[in-house]
């Protein structure tokens, strides 16, 4: 628990900040499922997801988290004993594969390591060897919310193209959605998924999938697509409990209807990328300076391949987890942990922090963090820079 009274701030990388908005649309009695408000509502929502994903192809929903979504994008593109690529930058790339395994697909992995993005030379060379063309699908994380690491999508495509390759291009935007910018039909994606918790700012819940003319082609000889996960009568409902696979999921409704109104209607898609690419360069601008004495230092060393959603920082063990702490319990702001950095029982683990600027935040949300983390410094006699703050300050002044 936090030292002194006051709100909580939950810096994690998702489930992000719920706007006070969103909560109260969500505070309300269950609503009739059968009729009314609540289809009128469903109806409203996929026009919205369109523009968010920026497409003009179907967008289905379903009553999961992202790694639901994974599976069902899978599962309504690759035949059964199939085979998929999986671009690897993180933690993520990884988990991505490892649910391809499980449901019996073969998963070859292209690995970046940790702190960098994926080559599209390496990818284009991968694709060019596989005259067969058994690989199915290519599957990419945009921005890797373990290691921030943010992956060119257009140059992917490219290499895809070059190569001369039929697969599918899958983007995992679970982190990146409405963070950073995303093109889905100008970038040539022909599945996206995404989830709520994140830059959509609703809680966990409700999992995304994004599919173009390409994947729904492919859906004809992907024989996975069982009752629940098949896209089909999501997109194409008969009846309004098949837009969910059953009953849907009434809260949540009204809390994206909430979130999207926030974010497509009155700040705007475009704005939001702007203060989420501004708010990164404050907490860059900060880390900067704590790394100019001492082991600080981003994971990520190009900006230009770095997440405007979360920084992942290298404090060495067992720093990272005595800030964490320290924070949590003297200010009342929570930092995400060093997720894959490395084992949990590995004491390096202990050595990484993340700091999230994504979904419902705002300048002073972010520089009370920062200063935050400043004074964690300072109370723990962790060796760092002076002035982050002030360098903090001026990225987000523009000066």
């Amino acid at each position: 628990m936090p030292h002194s009274p006051g709100r909580p701030y939950l810096a994690i990388p998702g489930p992000s900040v719920v706007p006070d908005r969103v909560l109260a649309a969500m505070h309300r009695a269950a609503p009739n499922i059968y009729e009314g408000p609540l289809h009128d509502t469903v109806a409203g929502l996929i026009p919205d997801l369109r523009r968010v994903f920026r497409t003009a192809g179907d967008v289905a929903i379903y009553i999961a988290n992202g790694h639901g979504a994974w599976e069902a994008a899978l599962a309504n593109t690759i035949p059964r004993g199939g085979k998929v690529l999986v671009v690897a930058t993180g933690r993520f790339g990884h988990g991505w594969a490892e649910i391809a395994r499980r449901m019996g697909l073969a998963a070859e992995v292209l690995d970046f390591g940790k702190r960098a993005p994926s080559d599209p030379a390496k990818l284009e060379e991968r694709l060019r060897a596989d005259g067969a063309g058994e690989i199915s699908a290519v599957l990419v994380t945009h921005a890797d919310t373990a290691t921030t690491a943010l992956n060119d999508i257009p140059a992917l495509r490219a290499a895809i193209d070059a190569a001369g390759h039929p697969a599918l291009l899958m983007a995992d935007c679970i982190a990146s959605l409405a963070c950073d910018r995303f093109e889905m039909d100008a970038w040539g994606v022909d599945v996206t998924v995404a989830a709520s918790q994140k830059g959509l700012m609703t809680p966990p819940g409700l999992g995304f999938v994004a599919f173009g003319a390409r994947a729904a082609a492919a859906r004809a000889g992907a024989d996975m697509a069982t009752a629940y996960w098949d896209w089909v009568p999501r997109t194409r409902p008969e009846m309004f409990y098949q837009y969910f696979g059953g009953t849907a999921p009434t809260h949540h409704i009204f809390g994206l209807r909430e979130a999207l109104d926030m974010l497509v209607h009155e700040e705007g898609l475009e704005a939001a990328w702007a203060r989420h690419a501004r708010l990164a360069a404050a907490v860059w601008a900060a880390c900067a300076a704590w790394g100019r004495e001492g082991r600080l230092e981003l994971n990520i060393a190009d900006p230009a391949a770095r997440s405007h959603a979360v920084t992942a920082v290298r404090l060495g063990a067992p720093d990272g987890t005595r800030l964490r702490r320290w924070l949590e319990a003297e200010a009342g702001v929570t930092l995400g942990i060093g997720l894959g950095m490395a084992d949990p029982g590995d004491p390096a683990w202990h050595g990484f922090f993340r700091i999230a600027h994504m979904g419902h935040v705002n300048a002073h949300m972010t520089l009370g963090a920062l200063a935050a983390i400043d004074a964690g410094l300072k109370a723990l006699g962790i060796p760092h820079g002076p002035g982050a703050v002030e360098a903090a300050t001026r990225a987000v002044a523009g000066s």
